[in-house]
């Protein structure tokens, strides 16, 4: 009885760490960039096997974790505004992609700026990104693009607080 007890449990931790490890992983938002979608203190479950490989796409509107250009000790999550190719400009809070301006339901007014950036083009394997709390974010305006091998997870699941809980769209 004991044995079979002992073998289930090791069967369970080898298991948990090969989701963390590969495939899912916690992780803690730390700030105020991304409101009102991730709240500062959240808790939510990153996919680190879907952009793993090349033929995996990083789309527009993706929510994505990866290692911040300038110091790669530290990661940061924002979401994907421009893709490779992409002509990126801001004009007075209002983003432009290829001269068009870019719906974003997710960005309520309160948490938008006024702030303007000359256009730029996303280079191949690179990603513009930006907070949703445009007054409180450090993003792609400020630093530029983020290389495609740095981006390690796409946010999918928030599992704290509770009332919270759900798939992340």
């Amino acid at each position: 009885m004991l044995a079979h007890w002992f073998r289930d449990l090791v069967v369970s931790v080898v298991l948990a760490i090969i989701v963390i490890l590969f495939l899912y992983q916690p992780v803690k938002v730390e700030g105020t960039s991304m409101m009102p979608t991730l709240d500062d203190q959240e808790r939510i479950f990153i996919n680190k096997f879907i952009y793993r490989f090349h033929f995996s796409r990083i789309d527009r509107g993706d929510t994505v974790v990866f290692w911040f250009p300038g110091d790669p000790t530290k990661s940061y999550i924002k979401r994907v505004i421009g893709v490779p190719g992409d002509r990126v400009a801001v004009d007075h809070g209002i983003v432009l992609i290829n001269g068009k301006p870019l719906t974003e339901n997710y960005v309520p007014p309160e948490f938008r700026d006024v702030s303007s950036m000359d256009s730029r083009i996303v280079g191949p394997d690179e990603y513009f990104v930006l907070g949703d709390h445009r007054s409180s974010s450090n993003d792609s305006r400020a630093w530029g693009m983020v290389p495609r091998r740095d981006i390690y997870g796409k946010a999918v699941f928030i599992y704290w607080p509770l009332d919270k809980m759900g798939v992340l769209r």
